[in-house]
C-alpha cells in the first residue's frame, strides 16, 4: 500500500481542483481519497506530496516508438517534395532497416522518456518489415522493463512483399493479442500491456488485407489501429481504385466500431466523420507530425466525438502536443479554447477502458493508480475553470517529478529505480547501425 499524503488534486474532467488531499493506493488501484484520510491506513510508503499537483495519468493516444532513433538521422535521405517521397525515402527506409536489437532500444529510450515527460500510457503503431514476427514482444518486454502501460500492433500492410506480408503482418497482430489475452488471464487483468489490430494505411491495405484484418477483430475482439486522409493521396487513391472514401471503405468490411483508433485524418469527408461519431470510434490529432510533414490542418476537428491527442512518433511529451495543437488551431481562425483540449487529453482514458476492462483517468477510488505529479509553481490561481489554460501556457514536462503506473513508482523524484545510462549508450550504437544500415539499402 502507498499513501499520497497532503496532494492538490487536479481532475481533467469534470474539471476541479482539491487541495489537501490523501491519496490511498492498494495493488494497482486508488482505494481511497479525502482530507486526512492517512491516519486510518498502514502503508509501506506514505509519499509527502504538499506544495506539488496530482493528477491523472498522461495518454499518447498515437506513438511509433520504432522511430526512437531517427533524432538527429545522418542518413542520406533523397530530397522529399512531397508526402508519400517522405514515406519512400525516409520512414520506409528507416523501418526496413529494424531488427531485434535496434527496435529493443528504440522501445526502452522510448519509454522512459514517455514516463519523464509524465505520459503514463503509450498507444504504439509499429513496422519492421524485415523483422515482423516477434516484433511486438520485443515491445512489450520494454513497455513492461520500464513499467510504462501500453497498447500497441503491427501495421499490415502490402508495401513490400505483397499479400505474404499482409498475412504476416495479421498473424503477429493475431499472436501478440493472444500473449495480452493469456496475461490478462494469469494477472487478473493486471497486465500493462494490450493489443490493437494494426494496418498502415488504407493506400497499402488492398481488400485482401481488410478481409484478413476483419477475421482478425472478430478473432480476437480488439479494434484496428490506422493511419487514414492523412494526405490527399490516401482519398484520391480510394477513390480512383475503389470508389469510396476511405472510412466508407472500411466501415464495409465492419472495421469502424468503438475500439476503432484511425489517426490524422486530415482530409476525411463529412460522411466519413458521421461513420465514426455514429460507431464511436477515436481519431487521434497529431499537430506537430502534421506540420512537419506539411500535409495541411484538420479544420473539422471539433466535429469529432472522441477525438484524441498523439504525436505520430516525435516523442511522448503531451504537454508540448497539447499546446502546439491548440496553438496551430487558433493560428488558423479555429473556436475553441484550452478546455476542449483537455478533453482531448483525458480521452485517451476512454481508449485505455475499452481495451484494458478498468477505470482510467480519475483519481478517485476503483480507478487504476496511473498518476502523474507536478512540482508546478502557479503565479496565478488554478481552478477548475482554468486548468486547460495553466497547460496550454504555464506547465510543461520540466515540471513532472514523480510517475506512479499501475499502483507502482515508476519515477520518483525525476529519478528511476536503475542506471539508465548503459541503455543510452547502448542505444546511440544501434541508431548508428540503423543509419548505416539505411544507407546499404537498394
Amino acid at each position: 500500500m502507498i499513501i499520497l499524503k497532503n496532494a492538490t488534486v487536479v481532475e481533467f474532467q469534470p474539471p476541479a481542483v482539491q487541495e489537501g488531499v490523501d491519496i490511498v493506493i492498494d495493488g494497482s488501484k486508488i482505494i481511497a481519497v479525502g482530507a486526512g484520510i492517512a491516519a486510518s491506513y498502514q502503508a509501506e510508503r506514505v509519499l509527502d506530496m504538499r506544495g506539488k499537483l496530482v493528477m491523472p495519468g498522461i495518454v499518447c493516444s498515437h506513438n511509433h516508438f520504432y522511430s526512437g532513433l531517427a533524432r538527429g538521422i545522418t542518413a542520406n535521405i533523397a530530397p522529399s517534395p512531397d508526402f508519400i517521397s517522405v514515406l519512400k525515402n525516409l520512414w520506409w527506409r528507416l523501418d526496413m532497416a529494424i531488427d531485434e536489437e535496434i527496435l529493443y532500444y528504440s522501445g526502452l529510450v522510448c519509454s522512459l522518456e514517455a514516463i519523464r515527460c509524465g505520459t503514463t500510457a503509450v498507444i504504439d503503431h509499429h513496422a519492421s518489415p524485415a523483422f515482423i514476427k516477434g516484433s511486438l514482444k520485443t515491445l512489450k518486454q520494454a513497455f513492461e522493463e520500464t513499467g510504462l502501460r501500453g497498447i500497441t500492433c503491427y501495421e499490415t500492410t502490402d508495401r513490400n512483399q505483397g499479400l505474404r506480408e499482409i498475412e504476416a503482418g495479421i498473424q503477429e497482430n493475431v499472436d501478440f493479442a493472444k500473449l495480452c489475452e493469456s496475461d490478462k488471464q494469469a494477472a487478473n487483468g493486471e497486465h500493462l500491456v494490450e493489443a490493437m489490430i494494426g494496418g498502415h494505411a488504407p493506400v497499402t491495405m488492398p481488400d485482401d488485407a481488410l478481409k484478413l484484418m476483419a477475421a482478425a477483430v472478430r478473432e480476437t475482439g480488439r479494434g484496428i489501429h490506422v493511419h487514414v486522409a492523412e494526405d490527399r493521396y490516401d482519398v484520391a487513391h480510394s477513390h480512383h481504385m475503389y470508389g469510396k472514401d476511405v472510412i466508407v471503405r472500411l466501415n464495409d468490411y465492419k472495421l469502424i466500431n468503438d475500439k476503432a483508433l484511425l489517426v490524422h485524418g486530415v482530409y476525411l469527408s463529412d460522411a466519413d466523420i458521421e461513420i465514426i461519431n455514429g460507431k464511436g470510434a477515436f481519431l487521434a490529432h497529431n499537430a506537430r507530425s502534421n506540420m512537419n510533414n506539411n500535409v495541411g490542418y484538420n479544420s473539422k476537428l471539433p466535429l469529432y466525438h472522441n477525438l484524441v491527442l498523439g504525436t505520430d512518433g516525435m516523442g511522448s511529451d503531451m504537454w508540448e502536443e497539447l499546446k502546439f495543437a491548440y496553438f496551430k488551431h487558433k493560428d488558423t481562425g479555429g473556436p475553441m479554447w484550452p478546455d476542449s483540449y483537455l478533453q482531448f487529453l483525458y480521452n485517451g482514458n476512454k481508449l485505455l477502458e475499452r481495451y484494458f476492462a478498468a477505470d482510467f483517468g480519475r483519481v478517485a477510488p476503483g480507478y487504476k493508480a496511473d498518476l502523474t505529479v507536478l512540482e508546478y509553481q502557479s503565479p496565478t490561481p488554478l481552478v477548475a475553470g482554468n486548468i486547460g489554460g495553466h497547460i496550454a501556457f504555464g506547465m510543461d514536462s520540466r515540471d513532472v517529478v514523480t510517475v506512479i503506473i499501475n499502483g507502482k513508482v515508476v519515477l520518483e523524484n525525476r529519478q528511476f529505480a536503475f542506471d539508465v545510462a548503459p541503455i543510452y549508450e547502448n542505444a546511440r550504437k544501434a541508431a548508428q547501425r540503423l543509419w548505416d544500415h539505411m544507407d546499404s539499402l537498394p
